[in-house]
């Protein structure tokens, strides 16, 4: 069974790319834009994995990822941090509400793929 993963983005075009190339590399995917949407669906879908934009409407992604991460129900999602914030103390605050990863844009594809396989233990 494919695995489930759940983007959270508010740019449709990276939203686009990036699901292309899960859905080519076997993935079941899901996308949400912003991140009320996103935590909605976390919660209902239980994704494997969730990408996770920190700019988004309604909820940021650390909102998002703190509020997943420090519920029982949802906490062993693997989540990793999307976003162009690329400052020392963004990726800190990621880890702090408890992300799995913290990759930045402009992004290279296949670092974000080697990521999951690792977060989803996959060979």
């Amino acid at each position: 069974m494919a695995k489930k993963i759940l983007i959270v983005d508010d740019e449709p075009k990276i939203v686009m790319m990036v699901k292309n190339r899960l859905e080519a590399s076997g993935y079941e995917v899901l996308t949400a834009s912003d991140g009320q949407e996103g935590l909605d669906k976390a919660r209902s879908q239980k994704p494997d994995l969730i990408i996770l934009d920190v700019m988004l409407p309604k909820l940021d992604g650390y909102k998002v990822c703190r509020m997943l991460k420090f519920d029982e129900a949802y906490k062993k999602i693997s989540i990793i941090m999307f976003t162009a914030r690329a400052q020392k103390e963004d990726e800190q605050l990621g880890k702090d509400v408890g992300a799995d990863a913290y990759i930045t844009k402009p992004f290279v594809a296949a670092d974000l793929l080697a990521k999951i396989k690792e977060l989803l233990k996959e060979e």
